[in-house]
């Protein structure tokens, strides 16, 4: 990739694993409202982010996604009732909206660390030490946060739920992640997927008790071959569609290169996200097995339009990077608002 790419990804189409076609598919996706601190949702300004976010991408999946917070990364407490954590109204009012404007819904409830831990090293003893925390205590505060917002997704008609993000400690534990998934379908008839860490494709053992597969897909410029050689392997292998429940970089010198990274020390440069943005999409949608994308993000406060040439976040509102996501997405069916 030489320079920006303002046109639609095109790509000649390759590949192994089959197609298996995802309902509502392809997903031409953005994650909205992250992370979800209340009173900042159902608001006249994050009705006007999610008017420009379907109008700008022509998306036709939006991921309603949000976070309640534990303590520390031992803490087997998840208290997604209280603040910052959003009200049950407004995850309700979120998904209202985006159906509102002719998108599918996928509801993602995420638990975070207060601290600053990031999820992925929420972790316990093994075996089970006496009076230390274990992971049977966290998974059941951990079920009982999710079941609680898999009822939300059932009354309010969301096409997608997503039972865990990232969570790259507790992924071993194949059982208690089937009872959660178990425990969600009691309540929920939708599709269920769930969202494994970059890399994590192949190691995970219980995709069989989901519905969809999915991943976060912050992998380098020009290394997207040999990612996606890796993961097609996997998705041959277990015949369910797949798509990437997170996928970004940011508008910033020398994010292309180490996308996942948010804390990258560098200056705003819009043409960098743009260029990985074309490299990510051309290999990605030559591989029909990719049943599309779920982009990262775009808040439900969002700056203003003059301000995107020294915003140096993922959101790509008013970059360049809107461009090639909007011809992409609307090449394959995407067409902004629809009631």
């Amino acid at each position: 990739m030489t320079g920006p790419t303002t046109g639609p990804v095109t790509a000649p189409v390759t590949g192994r694993a089959p197609v298996v076609p995802l309902p509502g598919g392809p997903v031409l996706g953005m994650t909205w409202g992250w992370t979800g601190v209340r009173g900042t949702w159902a608001t006249p300004e994050a009705e006007r982010s999610m008017d420009a976010m379907v109008e700008s991408l022509a998306t036709t999946w939006t991921a309603v996604t949000y976070a309640a917070e534990q303590a520390t990364a031992q803490s087997t407490e998840i208290p997604f009732r209280d603040a910052p954590a959003l009200t049950d109204d407004e995850v309700r009012w979120a998904v209202r909206a985006a159906k509102a404007r002719g998108q599918r819904v996928c509801l993602k409830p995420v638990v975070n660390v207060a601290d600053g831990t990031w999820r992925a090293h929420i972790g316990f003893l093994e075996p089970d030490v006496p009076h230390e925390p274990t992971w049977s205590q966290w998974f059941a505060a951990y079920t009982e946060f999710v079941v609680h917002h898999a009822r939300i997704a059932a009354a309010e008609g969301a096409e997608m739920f997503c039972v865990g993000c990232e969570m790259v400690r507790a992924d071993a534990h194949a059982d208690h992640w089937r009872a959660v998934v178990a425990a969600v379908r009691e309540v929920y008839d939708g599709l269920i997927t769930y969202n494994c860490d970059k890399y994590q494709e192949d190691r995970l053992t219980w995709w069989d008790a989901v519905d969809v597969m999915s991943a976060s897909g912050y992998y380098p410029l020009g290394q997207w071959e040999a990612q996606l050689d890796r993961i097609e392997e996997v998705v041959a292998r277990e015949g369910k569609p797949f798509f990437f429940m997170e996928t970004g970089c940011p508008s910033r010198s020398g994010s292309a290169a180490l996308p996942n990274d948010w804390t990258l020390a560098g200056a705003p440069d819009p043409a960098e996200q743009e260029r990985w943005y074309a490299d990510m999409l051309a290999a990605t949608a030559a591989r029909p097995w990719v049943q599309g994308w779920v982009l990262w993000d775009w808040p439900a406060g969002l700056y203003a339009p003059q301000d995107a040439a020294t915003d140096d976040d993922y959101c790509p509102y008013g970059k360049p990077a809107a461009d090639v996501i909007a011809a992409t997405y609307r090449r394959l069916g995407g067409g902004g608002t629809s009631a």
